[in-house]
């Protein structure tokens, strides 16, 4: 079986260890960081089938982030994972091809289930 990259663009370290520690342990191959900067030069190199991505951060935001990651690659999987409610945002991301958005803090078993949904309609 092969191993589905994930890659979390978070500006908290300790969400980032948390997901990958959780999607390892599911036989996700993970990345993670806190910068969206460096989350989309990984988009290029690392190639992830989904992307868990924040919507505030210090560099930029998931919004920016959006669009700058479908320059590289319009087909990778965007599950927005955020503590932002805010129904206009929600809209805009989907708007802009995010698939899901899931709020903090998060129920893995949901989480789980939007990437199993993500990946399989991408593969």
């Amino acid at each position: 079986m092969t191993k589905h990259k994930i890659l979390v663009i978070d500006d908290e370290a300790e969400i980032c260890d948390a997901l990958k520690m959780f999607l390892t342990q599911k036989g996700y191959d993970v990345m993670a960081t806190t910068s969206a900067t460096e989350g989309i030069e990984l988009v290029k190199t690392e190639k992830p089938k989904v992307i868990l991505l924040d919507i505030r951060m210090p560099d930029m935001t998931g919004l920016e982030a959006i669009k700058k990651i479908r320059e590289v690659d319009e087909n990778v999987g965007i599950i927005m994972a955020t503590a932002v409610v805010d129904e206009d945002i929600a809209k805009e991301t989907i708007k802009l091809g995010a698939s899901d958005y899931i709020i903090k803090p998060f129920d893995l078993d949901y989480l789980e289930r939007s990437l199993l949904v993500k990946i399989s309609t991408l593969t």
